[in-house]
């Protein structure tokens, strides 16, 4: 690939985030969100792996663009323990997509309490790096996945392909698991989980009895709160839901509303009777 085709790729990337609005580096993560997705279907379809799906803030993204908060790691359920996870994970990269290649780093981090693994992936387009990703490889454990039209633009406007469908955690198990991450005892750093729920329901996509029959099993299977919930918005939390309201574009950017419109989801939800 010539230095001259380099250097336009670079300069496509930085007209095409401005045309679109965006700042260049989420333009470049949805590259390579896509990218990624690319070789996990690749790899389905070539039997070197059963099943994948995302979650997490890349789901979101994927699923809603722009009204998404930004995310940059890459959370993906695969088959096996962590180890297999990993093994399974290089073969996947291997395949490549496209006109993209992988290579997975050699550091890993182990996060015990959530049963998952962190990798760095090198993302290279032709002969360029173009991005190292935060790959968290968790257990498939969802019983409901989505197949999902990416909602994120700029790609056709470079000139590469998109991968659609891609395949993201069922939204309502999504949310259940969110519901049960931010109201658990020991929920720090889940402020914008509440969120992401709210966005969901704001955008008409929340399942009320499909939520609540996911939110009743996974409370049932981790076993440290029971559902419904009680909630109280921790006092830390007020700052960092304003602050991300107003980068959001959110109706609502006062922590007090935003608490009141939560407790009036998670009410609609725990309303729905049980079973």
């Amino acid at each position: 690939m010539s230095a001259k085709r380099i250097e336009r790729i670079e300069k496509t990337l930085a007209r095409v985030a401005r045309e679109q609005g965006l700042a260049q580096e989420r333009l470049r993560r949805w590259v390579s969100f896509l990218a990624l997705c690319g070789v996990l279907e690749r790899a389905i379809h070539e039997g070197v792996i059963d099943r994948y799906y995302l979650k997490g803030g890349v789901a979101m993204e994927l699923r809603f663009a722009g009204a998404a908060r930004t995310t940059k790691d890459f959370d993906l359920g695969l088959e096996g323990d962590r180890t297999k996870r990993i093994g399974a994970l290089e073969s996947v990269l291997k395949l490549g997509f496209d006109e993209f290649t992988f290579r997975l780093k050699p550091q890993i981090h182990q996060m015990e309490l959530a049963d998952t693994v962190r990798v760095e992936v090198a993302v290279q387009y032709r002969t360029r790096a173009w991005q190292t990703v935060e790959v968290d490889l968790g257990p498939a454990e969802a019983g409901e996945v989505d197949l999902v039209e990416p909602a994120v633009t700029g790609l056709v406007e470079m000139g590469l392909t998109i991968t659609s469908p891609v395949r993201c955690l069922g939204i309502n198990e999504q949310v259940a698991q969110k519901l049960h991450a931010c109201t658990a005892p020991h929920a720090d750093g889940r402020a914008r989980d509440i969120l992401d729920i709210l966005l969901i329901d704001m955008l008409g996509k929340l399942d009320y009895v499909r939520t609540r029959l996911a939110a009743e099993r996974i409370f049932h299977e981790r076993g440290t709160h029971t559902f419904p919930p009680s909630f109280e918005l921790p006092t830390t939390w007020r700052a960092e839901l304003e602050g991300l309201a107003r980068e959001l574009g959110y109706p609502s950017t006062s922590a007090h509303e935003i608490e009141a419109k939560f407790r009036t989801v998670l009410a609609a939800i725990a309303a729905v009777p049980s079973g």
